[in-house]
């Protein structure tokens, strides 16, 4: 019986060292691709839909020309900016923290990239939860679209670190998204001394903590 006991005990943990070290690995790469493909639509969703309500080009940059047509300057309206990062950071957090929750079940099959087990493969179930901050900032590009015209893109960039969570096992992972927002063509001449534009550093931070804490946020 001592033998017994013996050799289950050794074979249960040689079960638990091959799942960690074997198994484990290849579960989290599979969970690793889903998660950041979610992550990413949850982003995408969430910059496009904010945007689409509160980002008005004309309302936002401003552009001073002179009485020949010339730009002088083109500014851009920070506290609109910083109100629309803000949102769309706490808007994603509190979206990838719902779905981390309630997480997602990958089929044995996708993960072992194996059809056949699929009839009788058990499903995995992942889940996620945000860490540290999300960070979005804005990029703004300036192009020629021709004699004097400048074509201005500007673009929302939104970082996040999630933590994957499988049986036994986590991983942590950072998902960047940059996310197209306004694109538009200024007539007139721009010389490059003139552009003036804080956009660039324009950059929100909100940090996630567990429910029982208040949430922090810092801007810069």
């Amino acid at each position: 019986m001592i033998l017994v006991g013996t050799i289950l005990v050794f074979s249960s943990i040689m079960f638990l060292y091959k799942l960690d070290k074997i198994v484990a690995p290849i579960i989290l790469n599979a969970a690793d691709m889903e998660m950041k493909n979610r992550t990413t639509e949850i982003i995408n969703t969430t910059v496009l839909e904010n945007c689409e309500k509160n980002f008005v080009y004309d309302d936002i940059i401003n552009i001073d020309k002179d009485e020949s047509g010339n730009i002088n300057m083109i500014k851009a309206d920070t506290i609109k900016l910083n109100k629309l990062a803000c949102d769309v950071a706490l808007e994603s957090q509190n979206k990838l923290k719902e779905f981390g929750v309630n997480g997602v079940k990958l089929p044995a099959s996708y993960i072992f990239k194996n059809n056949i087990i699929s009839f009788f493969g058990p499903s995995i179930k992942v889940k996620m939860q945000p860490i540290g901050y999300t960070e979005t900032k804005y990029i703004s590009d300036f192009t020629s679209a021709g004699i004097n015209q400048t074509n201005h893109k500007i673009s929302m960039e939104v970082t996040t670190n999630i933590r994957i969570i499988i049986p036994l096992n986590s991983k942590d992972i950072e998902v960047k998204k940059q996310v197209p927002i306004s694109e538009t063509i200024i007539v007139g001449k721009v010389p490059e001394s003139s552009i003036n534009m804080e956009i660039g550093q324009t950059t929100f931070k909100t940090r996630y903590f567990p429910s029982n804490f208040k949430l922090k946020s810092k801007l810069k």
